[in-house]
């Protein structure tokens, strides 16, 4: 499984991280696929730049990230984009988007988030019928 998380750099005692796509059974600094950021913790406030583009192609192709991964990407706004590339908008309108540094709508974030709420609901209610039949 493919990964994106989180990989240690920096001087003993002064963390920074790269954010990178890794196979889930290489070790934390071992081999990596790609870079497609960094993390720094240690400023005040944190620095974090991850290219959103990237990001976006490696989740829409399975990857899964790190909790500490997910939440970055969810201050950037970036699970936000994805879940609208779920819906069905063109990766490249969205990478556009994210280029741009335009922050993602959070009304159609929740509305996204609701039609998916919404088809889970059907789907468990087909599930129960097809046991009923």
């Amino acid at each position: 499984m493919i990964k994106i998380r989180l990989r240690r750099v920096g001087a003993k005692k002064q963390p920074s991280y790269r954010v990178v796509v890794a196979d889930s059974k290489t070790a934390r600094d071992g081999r990596f696929v790609e870079t497609i950021g960094f993390y720094n913790p240690r400023t005040e406030p944190e620095t974090v730049q991850i290219d959103e583009g990237r990001a976006l192609y490696w989740l829409n192709v399975g990857a899964q990230p790190t909790e500490a991964v997910a939440r970055l990407l969810e201050k950037q706004g970036t699970m936000a984009r994805f879940a609208r590339l779920k819906a069905g908008e063109p990766l490249e309108v969205l990478q556009a988007e994210a280029d741009a540094g335009v922050a993602p709508a959070p009304r159609l974030v929740q509305a996204v988030k609701a039609e998916e709420a919404k088809e889970a609901s059907v789907a468990a209610d087909q599930g129960e019928e097809d046991i009923d039949a």
